[in-house]
């Protein structure tokens, strides 16, 4: 039996060895795709050159020989832009007080209680024992797959964040709102997916400060390039939906604990770049005196309560009157070297069609002011006024800038698909002129950009970062031209894959570890009943030839002076067969 049971443990060693041979190939390969792969992708944030291949290369010399890395071919602004992470919470699991056990709790009481007859106890008990084993275990089973879940999904999330910003080096990161997965939650769980979001899939970010994120017109004008460490960290957050509400259910509450935990809802960033600037140096930071200092202005601004009706006119008031402060303490139309970048949640209005998510409202009945409690786009009058109010553009040539408006674009979150378009409208049509949209890559195709009466703006709509939609981010460059001294921008976009891959990659690693672990204890228990039954063998033989010296030594003694000859032709083995038969009995005449 014994013998059975070593060869059956070296029979499973063997399967496991050759197990290994191949998982552990497998679980580098994967390993190195998920923890690589921007790499493997070719992502980088777009160049002035607008050439991929030299903006990856350039990239990978940054991490692989830092020596040939080229500083200045960099854009000054690198935006990693992540939309909707969506962090969900024990608020979105069916029955998640079943991990409390209460039909077991309800048998214990039912037993230690003496109120009732020892029939209706039995009947009362049996029924909880019942529910116990079919509610109370599958339901708590299901709340904690669904914990480990969020867990999993946290460092998905987190994973996306950390691997993009450790590859692709941005300057500067915003999340586009949504980040937490509802609106409706208490206090305590806001709280608590806030520290998820800030310790698991943020870490080591932080939101930008209060002192920093003032509101229009109050703040000091910032260099770009200046304190680089810190905006790498700060992370730029978009109040969503899903954080504050909709028009018909945001509240004072909801916007304080938000701007508590992320930070403010409305506030702008202004950013003086110097000219030939290489990464940084310090030297660089003369401006040509004959022309405008270039300019990056940042607007954050909670769009969720533009549209009306509204639960508070108060929250809709101050929205608008940031609104108003950023439009008259804008630069002029005309000035050169101005960018204006718009970071807000819900998408400017457009024609069903163009993006997955058509134009949408839904209103509340009979509570909230009967205000907005869904939609999907502004409102064709929000929309213009964004347009025309914060970018100055208009159709009406006759205008200042003849219409054309600030330079600039808009990031936006809220459609998960994502979407790539522009807004244009034709001074020059005959009947009532109004705002168009049509996909980014048919207007590239068209003539549209090229069309001296046509002012437009590129709005992108991040796709989100969540792993239903490949864990999503967006890479945003902005440099300044001095040959026609203005801004130029492009953006990409980098995708992980279903968080699946996420799943997979770690499970697999996982089950190696285990396999490891387990051949290295069997095969260290194997080796040591091996060595164990070697050593009993020798034991043994050890024994048995202490055993045959005593009985040559007791022949030598009992026959005669002269003990058995051995020399190089005789076999002592013979000699003691021999000398055993002339053995006399003890005692014997």
């Amino acid at each position: 039996m014994r013998v059975l049971n070593e060869v059956l443990l070296m029979f499973l060693l063997y399967l496991i060895r050759y197990a290994l041979y191949i998982s552990v190939p497998i679980s580098i390969i994967l390993t190195s795709y998920l923890y690589l792969y921007p790499v493997f992708h070719l992502c980088a944030f777009p160049t002035p050159e607008l050439n991929a291949r030299s903006a990856y290369t350039n990239t990978l010399w940054q991490h692989a020989l830092p020596s040939r890395y080229n500083a200045s071919k960099a854009a000054p602004f690198r935006l990693l832009a992540l939309g909707d992470p969506q962090l969900e919470g024990d608020s979105s699991i069916d029955f998640v007080n079943s991990v409390n056990l209460p039909h077991f709790w309800s048998l214990w009481e039912n037993i230690r209680t003496r109120t009732q007859s020892p029939l209706q106890r039995l009947r009362h008990g049996l029924h909880d024992l019942v529910d116990f084993y079919l509610d109370d275990i599958p339901k708590a089973l299901n709340v904690y797959r669904k914990r480990l879940d969020h867990v999993g999904n946290d460092y998905y999330l987190g994973h996306i964040y950390r691997t993009m910003h450790w590859w692709t080096d941005p300057t500067h990161v915003t999340a586009l709102g949504d980040l937490v997965g509802s609106q409706w939650i208490d206090d305590k769980e806001f709280e608590n997916r806030g520290r998820r979001f800030w310790n698991r899939v943020f870490k080591h970010g932080e939101r930008v400060p209060d002192e920093v994120a003032l509101s229009s017109g109050g703040q000091d004008i910032l260099r770009l390039g200046d304190d680089p460490a810190a905006w790498k960290r700060r992370i730029i957050n978009v109040a969503g939906n899903h954080d504050i509400g909709y028009a018909g259910d945001i509240s004072r509450d909801r916007l304080d604990r938000f701007e508590r935990v992320f930070g403010k809802p409305n506030y702008e960033l202004r950013f003086q770049l110097p000219i030939n600037y290489t990464g940084g140096a310090e030297e660089n930071v003369d401006v040509a005196v004959d022309k405008p200092v270039p300019e990056l202005r940042i607007i954050v601004i909670n769009d969720m309560n533009l549209d009306t009706p509204v639960s508070s006119q108060e929250l809709q008031t101050e929205t608008y009157e940031f609104l108003n402060k950023i439009i008259t303490t804008s630069q002029e139309v005309t000035r050169p070297a101005h960018f204006t970048l718009v970071l807000t949640h819900i998408p400017m209005h457009k024609q069903a069609g163009i993006c997955v998510d058509a134009p949408f409202f839904d209103f509340f009945t009979d509570q909230f002011n009967n205000g907005v409690k869904e939609q999907n786009h502004l409102s064709v009058s929000a929309s213009k006024g964004f347009l025309e109010g914060v970018f100055g553009m208009s159709g009406d040539n006759n205008v200042a800038g003849k219409g054309l408006g600030r330079y600039g674009t808009i990031l936006t979150g809220h459609d998960h698909e994502g979407c790539d378009i522009y807004h244009y409208i034709n001074q020059s049509a005959p009947l009532e002129r109004y705002w168009e949209a049509k996909r980014w890559g048919d207007v590239e195709s068209s003539k549209i950009l090229d069309a001296d009466d046509i002012p437009g703006m590129r709005e992108i709509t991040v796709r989100s970062m969540m792993g239903d939609f490949a864990g999503n981010a967006g890479l945003m460059s902005l440099w300044f031209d001095e040959e026609i001294w203005d801004w130029k921008f492009d953006f990409v976009n980098c995708s992980l894959g279903t968080q699946h891959i996420w799943w997979t990659v770690h499970i697999w690693v996982l089950v190696n570890v285990i396999l490891i672990i387990v051949y290295v204890v069997l095969a260290t228990a194997l080796r040591f009943r091996l060595v164990g039954k070697a050593k009993k063998v020798l034991a043994s033989l050890q024994s048995s030839n202490i055993a045959a010296g005593v009985k040559v030594s007791h022949v030598a003694t009992h026959g005669g002076e002269k003990g058995p000859n051995v020399g190089p032709n005789t076999d002592p083995r013979k000699d003691e067969i021999i000398a055993g038969t002339n053995l006399e009995v003890p005692g014997a005449g």
